[in-house]
């Protein structure tokens, strides 16, 4: 496991450095939190040693940095300090730090502390296993190539943006942000239950098979609520849940499977409900083509107020960008997924496509 090293003393690091390496570590040396920040951005590393005292940038200051960003995966945090009162503990435990080392420090123990750090984040498999059960769902329909990867990073760009809006501050924050683009992945997990010939169909559903699909939201949240019985204080399994159950509601109430409405609908299955119809409207299916982003940004700014959360759409709009960014980072690979497809001959003209993306609009299975 790679160690990034906060010092801006040379002894110090140079002392580190050589303690960590013999006890085989990986070591990446800085000496500035913005440096460091930076290389975390980059996700250089997970485990971080920092110096309290460091120009422009103190290890707190940094701890600070850290736990506000939504950085992919967990950062654990040793604070490196001379300082030993109650009331520096206590702010460096509040700015986010896991651990303590006080200077002078022993070899050995600088060690086994990052032995304990590398063990925490071991225990984060977590997210390696939603993502796995998500895909194990996904994996019974062939043509959403990477709908849960553009899924998860488009919710994870509107919760960026309102957590931007004063009136989301206090519900919005940088665990707020890691937790929908963990469990957003979740929200089709009910289609395990949708029998094959309805789930694999090759066109469009009748209004039986309709019916019989809607049943996935339900059936996820049975699911996702059976877990949540045994842990009930499991936040990322009440959000899992709560996105299963209703990122299929409509702002107006005219969606399923609860006919919710406005604000009852939970923030994180609002934002999901608007990410996941812009991915169907954007990707290719057989019974129709992908919609540009211009189209599909016109079919969902359409939907404010009906459809969608107008606040949503809103950062939608204020995001948007990064939306088209994150469609051309997997567009290659769902490219040469859909090329190497036989082609079906009953696929409806151009002119009619638009009509179908309101339609898709309005339900995005």
């Amino acid at each position: 496991m790679k160690v990034l090293v906060v010092e801006d003393d040379d002894i110090s690091g140079e002392m580190i450095e050589h303690a960590l390496t013999c006890a085989g570590f990986e070591v990446v040396m800085t000496n500035n939190g913005l440096d460091a920040l930076q290389k975390l951005q980059a996700g250089v590393a997970r485990l971080v040693i920092t110096d309290w005292d460091l120009p422009g940038m103190s290890g707190v200051e940094l701890c600070r940095a850290v736990r506000s960003e939504a950085l992919d995966g967990y950062v654990y945090l040793i604070l490196l300090t001379s300082h030993d009162s109650v009331q520096k503990t206590v702010e460096g435990l509040s700015a986010g730090a896991d651990d303590f080392i006080k200077k002078p420090f022993d070899a050995t123990e600088l060690a086994v502390r990052v032995r304990c750090g590398e063990r925490i984040l071991a225990l984060e498999t977590r997210d390696v296993a939603i993502f796995a059960l998500a895909k194990l769902a996904e994996s019974r329909d062939a043509e959403t190539g990477a709908h849960l990867e553009r899924v998860r990073n488009y919710c994870r760009a509107l919760a960026r943006q309102l957590a931007r809006e004063p009136m989301f501050a206090r519900e919005v924050d940088a665990e707020f942000v890691q937790l929908v683009y963990l469990t957003s992945p979740l929200h089709d997990i009910g289609k395990v239950g949708v029998p094959d010939c309805v789930l694999l169909k090759n066109g469009l559903y009748n209004d039986g098979e309709y019916a019989e699909m809607k049943k996935h939201a339900e059936l996820g949240a049975r699911t996702l609520d059976a877990a949540l019985a045994q842990f009930p204080q499991a936040k990322f399994l009440r959000m899992a849940r709560d996105i299963a159950a209703t990122h299929h509601e409509r702002w107006d109430g005219a969606g399923y499977p609860k006919g919710l409405a406005g604000h009852e609908i939970p923030l994180a299955g609002r934002i999901v409900a608007l990410a996941d119809v812009y991915d169907a409207l954007t990707s290719r299916r057989v019974y129709k083509g992908s919609f540009t982003h211009e189209i599909s940004r016109s079919l969902i700014v359409a939907g404010s107020g009906s459809q969608f959360d107008p606040d949503i759409v809103d950062a939608f709009v204020q995001c948007e960008a990064e939306f088209i960014a994150i469609r051309e980072a997997y567009a290659a690979s769902d490219n040469a997924a859909q090329d190497s497809e036989e082609i079906p001959t009953d696929v409806p003209p151009t002119e009619c496509l638009v009509a179908q993306g309101e339609a898709l609009a309005a339900h995005a299975f």
